[in-house]
């Protein structure tokens, strides 16, 4: 048997509680909770558009310890961003709804009787979101088209026929890193085809989307 160092075994020892301390350290060690003077780095995974695939996830335990609970605060302490931890979805901000619509009385729609193509409503909105869905209720006596305009581009078909359910989902920016928050502008116009009639439009569902 070979002769081993004097103090090889004294080595071990104290190597065996070296690891048994740091052991000990790791597993009782306290989470990390806050970041002072610091940076966090999210990394993207390698196929961040695959809803299977996680990105980034920033929870703790909400009522129960069993649902996760997303607060973003401003500087001053002002709630900007967060989830509904009741029920799921979102908490903050509050988004704007379109208002109850009058979808019986078509004489209160907006309309037209020209038979050149004219603007009968419009809407100033901000581009938070790449994509648009737009659905409107149409009518017509005679015969007549309708179309949609986005920043002046056409949205949806070039002459949708009116009389029946407008509903079109594209995106309204190429360049969302440098259109977001610019004014976009909604014109919904109308004309009639035929010798005499009204074309009748009513939004009723418009919001944005993701890509």
């Amino acid at each position: 048997m070979a002769l081993l160092p004097e103090d090889i075994i004294d080595r071990l020892i104290q190597m065996e509680r070296r690891i048994n301390a740091l052991s000990t350290a790791v597993n009782t060690r306290p989470p990390l909770t806050e970041i002072t003077n610091g940076s966090l780095t999210l990394k993207r995974q390698e196929k961040p558009e695959d809803p299977a695939t996680l990105v980034a996830q920033l929870s703790t335990s909400g009522p129960g310890g069993t649902k996760p609970v997303l607060r973003a605060n401003d500087a001053y302490g002002h709630e900007i961003l967060s989830d509904d931890i009741l029920t799921g979805g979102l908490a903050r901000p509050w988004l704007p709804m379109l208002p109850p619509q009058d979808i019986v009385n078509t004489s209160n729609w907006a309309s037209t009787t020209s038979t050149g193509w004219v603007t009968v409503a419009t809407s100033l909105n901000q581009i938070w979101q790449p994509k648009m869905r737009l659905r409107m209720l149409t009518r017509v006596t005679g015969t007549g088209v309708v179309r949609v305009l986005v920043n002046g581009a056409v949205f949806g078909a070039a002459e949708h026929p009116a009389g029946t359910a407008f509903d079109h989902t594209a995106a309204v920016t190429t360049a969302m890193t440098t259109d977001f928050g610019k004014d976009l502008t909604v014109e919904v116009q109308a004309k009639v085809t035929s010798a005499s009639g009204t074309v009748s439009v009513q939004p009723i569902l418009m919001h944005g989307r993701q890509t």
